[in-house]
């Protein structure tokens, strides 16, 4: 998270909106669980919660955070192998598994402005005597993008706001040409990686992108070291490797980067970028930002820098140059096991990665910590004769930052058995303090909040679920504050991409959550120099007190998952959320023939009403057409019958919680058996148009938007391109895989008929 979302005044309207509601009760039967097992869980989750102990995790982030620990670096070496081997000393089976993965690093970064006065930018972050390892500077990466090409380009320079695709559509409506030009973007409104694909396709040679104030600096609050935010000398390091392509070492796509993998030339590798790009500060912008001239930028365009902005082209000429070493790293994931008394061959997988772009206390290691202790205490609860069900394996995946490298290699390699074995992923990243954040699979929306519902929030006396309900309230749009007060349970957010669940959900259909907490933490450190221990401790959690919540919200998830009798999916949910997706392709096809007549080219989340997706939907410049009619129809059927089926399975599944007769062991692993291949039938083998590594037919990144999910991607993303035929075609497979969810839900329904029937 990079944005404040709350401070202690819109607390104050928190309290005000829970109106008095506090934790309810944890409910007597947990989902999956008969009567009984249910009370032993409740209590084991009890003993679980007392091992909890954030001097651990205060401990390990100061070890961990030392040195720099990126990919391929020595410490980061060493990290890995002090994971292990705490997870041995716990009674893990424990083992490294590596990879050799393309990782460039920076061998020459110049920035200069040639005309009409010159200049050279720093491109460096100084130490602080506030930040006790900012001075740490051996094997320390500078401030670059991982995967951009080499270059030696010299051009005027363009502003262009954020660099999406609407910021050049607004300048080619004002008639500037960036051909052969050098963008200068500010970081935000999309992922990196966006902003020199978007400036390759309008033909500029360069790009570089900057943090503005207004984003995450001096217009937020202090600046660091006095407050959290951005100061002028910190830079955001970060990849732009083109993952909604598909993520992962770029030259072995689909294949695990073993030593005898085939791997791809360089020069051939999809997921590089076109031109040369590179992340500056804003200390190092001012300079070339006060050069330019040319039209002055709309307001939405205006961060808060001490000058007019303005967008040129020129009289400011770049020289940027920039050439990177392209060699081989080795990943280093950490995978430790526990394995299951009953059920071994069915695996409950929890991660968070260990790598960072230089000290990463908060990203990633906040999140990792936790998963350490909650490890832990798992660990603790087998010495007292204590075993899961099912296998637990914890992971500590290396090389997420250049763009989820360490969990998509290991997803690779072990694909044929993850198929077949694994029943949920649950994910974590980096956490803060505040607000619980839960995203998924909508299968498991009702297991989450009933999890979340039982945690207690440390800093009031409301569960951690209550506390989320009424920061949605409070900071929601309308719909969301309705939905907040109105239901029992709060969504899970669509997952798109920008972390390990992405190998999990996307490509093998293994049903995922994310968890952290945040809202309290500025967002000044991200990919900086200055995501240290000492920002950490004073800024975002001081006392480790939500690293301990993260461990027990996300330690329900695992323990949950490990011992329920019958897996706890939930469908639902699932048929709500394909209803509300159908509405909103169906209302943006509306809206797109709308956009037609009146000659737009440009539309807003607001005028479409889709509360789910981006707030830009880009509509491509080329001629305007006649929008041809979409037959909805077999998505329509499908989602009804969707519906239907999740209904029956829910009555079913609720009568087998209120019979009072337990399945037998057979039936149950009949019924598990059936269960893990339902997310599996959302899965098409040949991928989404485009991008086939995505299979996934109800989530995928957006090809240009990143991290943010598309929902029905073939659909959407075709009706938004105005390729029609492939819009009519995709509408047809997304409804025959529907249909194959359905038939799954159907044989588990039949599985708990004869206990309906008792």
């Amino acid at each position: 998270m990079s944005k404040r979302f709350v401070n202690m005044f819109l607390f104050s309207l928190l309290v005000v909106a829970l109106n008095g509601v506090s934790a309810g009760p944890v409910e007597e039967r947990l989902l999956g669980f008969e009567a009984e097992s249910s009370k032993r869980q409740i209590a084991l989750e009890e003993r679980f919660d007392s091992l909890l102990d954030g001097k651990n995790l205060r401990l390990w982030m100061e070890r961990m955070t030392a040195k720099p620990h990126h990919l391929g670096s020595l410490f980061g070496k060493e990290v890995a192998e002090f994971i292990a081997g705490q997870f041995r000393s716990w009674g893990y089976e424990t083992e490294i598994e590596k990879f050799d993965v393309l990782f460039p690093t920076p061998k020459q970064r110049l920035l200069e402005m040639t005309a009409p006065e010159h200049f050279v930018a720093s491109l460096d972050e100084p130490a602080l005597k506030e930040d006790r390892t900012s001075g740490v500077t051996g094997n320390r990466l500078p401030p670059y993008n991982a995967y951009s090409i080499d270059g030696d380009v010299t051009g005027l320079l363009v502003y262009a706001n954020y660099g999406l695709p609407k910021d050049y559509e607004y300048l080619e409506s004002k008639g500037i040409n960036v051909k052969g030009k050098i963008i200068i973007v500010r970081y935000g409104g999309s992922w990196r990686g966006i902003k020199p694909k978007v400036a390759a396709e309008h033909g500029a040679i360069g790009c570089i992108i900057y943090s503005d104030p207004r984003d995450d600096g001096y217009f937020q609050g202090d600046d660091y070291p006095k407050g959290s935010w951005r100061n002028e000398r910190g830079a955001q390091r970060g990849s732009v490797l083109d993952m909604p392509v598909y993520p992962g070492d770029p030259l072995t796509p689909g294949a695990s980067a073993t030593a005898a993998a085939k791997r791809l030339p360089v020069r051939e590798a999809k997921t590089l970028t076109q031109i040369p790009v590179l992340p500056i500060s804003y200390g190092d912008a001012v300079p070339l930002l006060r050069s330019l001239g040319g039209r002055v930028v709309p307001e939405d365009w205006r961060g808060t820098l001490p000058l007019t902005y303005h967008i040129g082209p020129g009289p400011a000429t770049v020289h940027l140059k920039l050439e990177f070493s392209w060699d081989l790293a080795t990943t280093h994931n950490v995978i430790a096991r526990i394995r299951g008394a009953e059920r071994p061959g069915q695996w409950v997988i929890r991660g968070n990665h260990h790598d960072a772009w230089v000290f990463g206390a908060y990203d990633p290691v906040s999140g990792l910590v936790s998963l350490m202790e909650e490890a832990r205490a798992v660990a603790a609860l087998t010495k007292s004769g204590w075993r899961p069900k099912r296998t637990i394996i914890y992971c500590a995946w290396d090389g997420e930052e250049p763009g989820l490298i360490g969990s998509t290699e290991w997803v690779e390699d072990h694909e044929e058995e993850l198929s077949k074995k694994a029943v949920v992923y649950v994910n974590s990243d980096s956490n803060g303090a505040g607000f619980l954040a839960m995203g998924g699979t909508p299968s498991l929306e009702k297991f989450m909040n009933q999890a979340a519902r039982s945690v207690m929030d440390p800093q009031k006396a409301v569960s951690v679920l209550e506390r989320a309900r009424a920061f949605a309230i409070v900071k929601g749009d309308a719909e969301t504050r309705q939905m907040a007060r109105q239901k029992q349970d709060l969504p899970l957010t669509a997952l798109g991409s920008g972390s390990d669940y992405t190998p999990f959900l996307q490509h093998l259909g293994i049903p995922a959550l994310n968890l952290l907490f945040f809202g309290e933490e500025g967002g000044g450190s991200y990919h900086s120099i200055y995501d240290s221990f000492d920002y950490y401790t004073r800024f975002v959690d001081p006392d480790f007190e939500y690293g301990v919540t993260l461990a027990k919200t996300a330690g329900r998830a695992i323990l949950r998952f490990a011992n329920a009798d019958v897996l706890p999916y939930e469908f639902l949910s699932l048929s709500e959320k394909v209803d509300s997706y159908l509405k909103e392709l169906v209302k943006l096809t509306e809206t797109i023939r709308e956009a037609n007549e009146e000659k737009k080219l440009l539309i807003t989340e607001k005028s479409v009403e889709i509360t789910l997706q981006p707030k830009e939907i880009y509509i491509p410049p080329q001629a305007l057409s006649e929008v041809p009619y979409l037959n909805f129809s077999p998505l329509q059927n499908a989602a009804a019958n969707l519906k239907t089926s999740a209904l029956g399975y829910h009555e079913a599944l609720k009568a087998f919680g209120t019979s009072g007769v337990g399945l037998p062991e057979r039936t149950q692993e009949t019924l598990n058996q059936i269960l893990i291949g339902a997310e599996r039938a959302l899965l098409r083998t040949e991928g989404l148009p485009g991008h086939p590594w995505f299979r996934h037919q109800l989530y995928a990144p957006g090809k240009y938007t990143g991290y943010d999910v598309k929902t029905i991607p073939g659909v959407r993303e075709a009706i938004e391109q105005r390729n029609w035929e492939e819009a009519n075609r995709e509408i047809k497979l997304v409804a025959r895989t529907l249909d194959g969810l359905v038939t799954v839900i159907e044989q588990a329904s039949a599985v708990l008929k004869p206990v309906k029937g008792k």
